[in-house]
């Protein structure tokens, strides 16, 4: 005789709460392994609460690492780094060095594997148009080769010069190389048309961190190559925090409230550019297989005007640690006289919010620039959460007005030291994306930084404590859920 459908009913139950019992248990012993404090704290109560459905994201997305095979490429890369580095080193009088950078340099070294380099010249392109006008024009006189490496590279009227710019060097008998991520790039409407252009002009490209599970090719979805990065010939290279796509991003919510980025690039030259060509050679080597020999002429460059010591320092989930939080708070805590910030997504860890926090106690004047409105609601809900904090630290806030989105990406500390490039201060850029930073040591450099952010200031307006704790209880919850949900890394 068989089972009664209440029967089969109860056994149903007893399963899903056997299941249920499982999948608490399994949790407890799986989602805290090498992860952040935070980070467990957050994925054990998404999946206490909802199991079924939290355990399955944190299938797809609980893993922040690259794929095991990944992870020995990119070492296998930075050893080959390291040996045709091996002293390379040429930079400035050591003895004008702050007593605390050698350390940072050679920490840089050991964990990003690039050296520091002098004779170098850097300047800085505040202007959208400007600095793809710029990027163009170094194009069009290309003799040798292209390298273009670019979270988001989209065909539309305000990119089309630097495609034409791109078809006319190939024409003539450049190699032109471009990789574009994936996931972020195939998000514009104009994917299929940019790549069909690159093709149709003979171009070589890739697409980095691909997610195509059905041709053998898949990560974590949600891991990102965040990099911007031109070089033309070994002789110039450009990067910073612009992708090469209109300002608005051609989105339609964007169009309709007006939004604009703002953005900041470096363009340099110097013995740098083989840093970061070598970025490239390695992100081009990681997708395509194929190796770009770089190194007999690297850094070979001839000395520029300005002479700045520079390093580059990759990062992201391919490297065994977070390569950029550790140089961030290496800064933070060397700072003696100020600190100035620059982030459009700002939610730091708990390391950076005590190194923030010391640095103004021990009296250290510390600024952070962010945008007034937000583009991506759950990143700014989350950023808007540790506001009174470091208000409350002594840290003066600076808010981008309305329509633009500050997007630059740049850190200075006391009078010849700065950072720029790709990276966010929040746990998506530590940990979740591959990024690239530039330190740059050289009083020219940081003037020209300090002229841009008094730009900032004037256009921006200063937030007071006085003014955020009046903001209303329904906007404080949904900033203290967004904070919870971004440690879900």
């Amino acid at each position: 005789m068989g089972l009664t459908g209440e029967q089969w009913a109860a056994i149903f139950s007893v399963a899903i709460l056997l299941l249920d019992i499982t999948i608490r248990v399994v949790a407890i012993i799986v989602v805290p392994r090498n992860r952040r404090p935070t980070a467990g704290m957050a994925w054990l109560l998404a999946i206490f609460f909802l199991p079924f459905i939290g355990a399955l994201v944190f299938l797809l997305i609980g893993n922040p690492k690259l794929p095991k095979a990944r992870r020995a490429k990119q070492a296998e890369v930075n050893r080959a780094i390291r040996e045709a580095t091996h002293r390379v080193e040429r930079v400035s009088d050591t003895s004008s060095w702050p007593s605390w950078f050698e350390g940072v340099v050679r920490m840089n070294r050991n964990i990003g594997a690039l050296p520091l380099i002098g004779s170098n010249s850097a300047s800085l392109i505040g202007d959208y148009a400007g600095s793809l006008r710029a990027m163009t024009d170094a194009i069009r006189v290309a003799r040798h080769y292209v390298h273009v490496e670019f979270y988001i590279f989209a065909l539309d009227p305000t990119t089309a010069p630097l495609f034409d710019a791109l078809a006319d060097a190939v024409a003539r008998g450049v190699r032109v190389r471009v990789l574009l991520d994936h996931v972020a790039s195939a998000r514009t409407s104009t994917y299929r048309k940019t790549l069909r252009r690159l093709t149709a002009m003979g171009a070589e490209w890739h697409l980095m961190l691909p997610v195509q599970p059905f041709r053998g090719r898949y990560q974590r979805p949600d891991l990102r190559n965040h990099r911007k990065i031109l070089v033309v010939d070994g002789d110039v290279a450009f990067m910073g925090s612009q992708n090469v796509i209109d300002r608005s991003y051609n989105k339609r919510s964007n169009l309709r409230r007006g939004l604009k980025w703002k953005e900041l690039v470096a363009r340099l030259e110097g013995p740098i550019v083989s840093g970061l060509d070598s970025i490239f050679a390695s992100d081009w080597y990681l997708e395509s297989g194929e190796r770009i020999e770089l190194w007999e002429a690297a850094f070979d460059q001839p000395a520029a005007e300005q002479d700045l010591d520079c390093q580059v320092v990759p990062s992201g989930p391919g490297f065994s640690t977070e390569n950029n939080l550790k140089l961030f708070l290496a800064l933070l805590y060397a700072a003696k006289q100020q600190i100035i910030i620059t982030s459009p997504y700002f939610v730091p860890d708990e390391s950076m919010l005590y190194a923030i926090s010391g640095a103004t106690q021990r009296g250290v004047h510390v600024e952070l620039f962010v945008s007034e409105v937000g583009d991506q609601a759950l990143v700014y809900h989350a950023q808007r959460s540790y506001y009174e904090a470091l208000l409350r630290a002594g840290v003066r806030i600076y808010m981008y007005k309305a329509p633009y989105i500050l997007h630059s990406k740049h850190f200075s500390i006391d009078e010849d030291v700065a950072v720029i490039g790709s990276s966010n201060m929040d746990i998506r850029s530590f940990e979740l994306n591959m990024e690239v930073s530039l330190l740059v040591r050289g009083a020219s450099f940081v003037r020209e930084m300090r002229a841009v952010e008094e730009q900032y200031r004037a256009e921006s307006r200063e937030l007071t404590l006085e003014e955020w704790q009046q903001q209303p209880l329904r906007s404080t919850v949904l900033d203290n859920l967004a904070r919870l949900t971004s440690a879900l890394q």
